[in-house]
């Protein structure tokens, strides 16, 4: 008997402008996490108060990744925030690298 998995995802542009509500509602998460990772600067939206921020796509993902790596690995909020940096640094490099084997 063969098992099926469902794959469940959105797909959102980097810049598309996102309410803390959206961000929350992509995480499966409540306000207070988010207010978390923007106080400890992991995320940085635009805005001066929680119900007037705008988070974009690259927000998301980061929210995103950190998140996951408290939950499913029990890192801590700073080990996830330097994990995320690093993460960005790798695709930074890879795309320059692609990017000189191109020439």
């Amino acid at each position: 008997m063969s098992r099926q998995s469902e794959i469940e995802g959105v797909i959102l542009e980097e810049l598309m402008d996102l309410s803390l509500a959206d961000v929350c509602r992509a995480c499966t998460t409540h306000a207070e996490s988010i207010i978390e990772l923007v106080d400890e600067g992991i995320i940085t939206p635009l805005g001066d108060a929680p119900q007037r921020w705008v988070f974009t796509g690259v927000h998301l993902r980061r929210a995103r990744v950190v998140l996951r790596l408290q939950s499913d690995l029990g890192v801590n909020r700073a080990g996830a925030a330097l994990a995320v940096q690093l993460l960005e640094e790798i695709d930074t490099l890879r795309t320059r690298l692609r990017a000189l084997e191109g020439m």
